[in-house]
């Protein structure tokens, strides 16, 4: 039976004829009859299925010639996972490429990062997704402008700059070009220039929010980081330009994305942050089926995802001042930290050149600790890219220290603190998890310990 990604054409049309929200992102259909291509959730009639094309990824219908429905809006589906399991040097060109790679760089310098050749990343994607990398870059930035057109009260010069077009023109000819229609017609509403701007972000699978908001209220940075009952706001730099942001959970399947940047170039790159913290690209309900197939009795509460910080840097900040101290007393040093080197009010979490420059004999903690820190601080200055593995040639970090950096710096998903004393206490009562039983999901095995303590 022929297939389509990883399902055949059956699975597709049984999925499409009963509107199963399970199958929606994971692929689409192109109505030929109207030129229109919609999520298998789609309100509208039902077309014949000789008049329907199926389609795993948004870019293949709209390289198809297929236009997004209106009415379903295809760029809001929650991301694929047609390519779980295919060629790590693909899921690593596509992943770069949304991040804006070939907006500032060349096809031969993005197969250069990968370590491969330029024709060799180009057979990659004619072979996964029949077009070429530029192809799809462009269907993803305008997928991403039309999403911003439905949702937000930017200008179009603004939503064109924000999706990685370096002028309105080339924008609206692509944008008419590939998606037969123009951004005036996508956006039929007016600009109220006073409201906070908003993106709603899908997922696939359970969420616990609450869980979420409760790890992040535990351990917030006060005047930095703000958690109400249904929200987690914060202050966050690149470079020298401050963003704000707010997400919230205000229906099913969705987290709303609110907010405030001067330069729209980085909302892209703000978009892609907030879904790795907040562990939104994750197949939840495949990696608690594996650990409840290890463990029974490990999920104690389902949709528990990997509470993200906002950086790596921070995240080793945090680890360090955590070192053999409860939660509590690690995060009165990181406020104090904090609060003392921005004395008047706090605009940002403190960089590298702030903690090595500072005298910090006002933190409460072992004098070899703070040695550490400050050991650490310097050599982030000059190494800020480096990955967490480097850093254990600083004096005073182990692998605990490492691996949280990498569990909620990087969300990698496969980090088992199995040196942590929570964990050590619940491994006693789940005997089966180890580093290797775990594999690759021992990043959700530890917090899924935790939830035991």
């Amino acid at each position: 039976m022929e297939r389509l990604g990883e399902f055949s054409k059956k699975e597709c049309q049984i999925a499409r004829m009963s509107r199963d929200p399970r199958f929606d992102g994971r692929f689409y259909i192109g109505v030929k009859t109207t030129g229109i291509f919609c999520r298998p959730i789609c309100p509208a009639n039902l077309p014949k299925e000789e008049n329907v094309e199926y389609y795993f990824d948004k870019a293949q219908a709209l390289q198809a010639g297929f236009r997004p429905c209106l009415r379903c809006r295809p760029d809001s589906a929650p991301s694929s996972w047609a390519w779980k399991g295919v060629e790590t040097t693909f899921q690593r060109a596509v992943a770069l490429i949304e991040q804006g790679a070939l907006s500032h760089c060349s096809l031969g310098e993005l197969a250069e990062r990968l370590g491969i050749s330029d024709r060799y990343l180009r057979k990659l994607f004619n072979h996964y997704l029949g077009m070429s990398p530029k192809q799809y870059a462009l269907s993803y930035q305008l997928m991403f402008a039309k999403q911003l057109l439905h949702t937000t009260q930017l200008t179009i010069t603004d939503i064109a700059l924000a999706s990685g077009f370096n002028s309105v023109r080339r924008f609206n000819d692509a944008f008419q070009q590939l998606l037969k229609l123009t951004p005036s017609q996508v956006r039929k509403q007016d600009i109220e220039s006073d409201k906070t701007n908003f993106l709603d972000l899908a997922f696939r699978g359970p969420l616990d929010w609450q869980f979420m908001l409760g790890f992040y209220r535990l351990r917030a940075v006060e005047g930095l980081e703000t958690v109400t009952d249904n929200s987690y706001q914060r202050t966050v730099m690149y470079g020298k330009e401050r963003v704000w942001f707010r997400v919230s959970n205000p229906k099913s399947a969705i987290i709303r994305l609110e907010f405030q940047l001067d330069n729209m170039g980085l909302l892209r790159s703000l978009v892609n942050d907030v879904r790795r913290m907040l562990d939104l690209d994750c197949d939840v309900t495949l990696i608690e089926q594996q650990l409840t197939e290890l463990e029974p009795d490990l999920i104690k509460q389902s949709g528990i995802r990997i509470p993200g910080v906002w950086s790596v840097w921070e995240a080793g900040v945090r680890a360090i001042l955590g070192q053999q101290v409860s939660i509590k007393a690690a995060i009165g040093q990181l406020n104090l930290l904090v609060h003392t080197l921005q004395p008047n009010s706090v605009t940002n979490f403190p960089v590298p050149k702030d903690v090595a420059q500072a005298d910090l004999s006002f933190l409460k903690m072992p004098q070899s600790r703070k040695e550490t820190l400050k050991r650490f601080a310097e050599f982030m200055v000059d190494k800020q890219e480096s990955s967490p593995e480097q850093w254990l040639e600083i004096k005073g970090i182990g692998p605990w220290t490492v691996n949280y950096a990498r569990l909620r710096g990087s969300s990698e998903p496969n980090c088992f603190l199995d040196g942590d004393l929570v964990v050590k206490k619940a491994l006693k009562q789940f005997s089966q998890l180890d580093v290797q039983s775990v594999s690759p999901w021992g990043s959700y095995a530890t917090f899924h310990c935790w939830s035991h303590s």
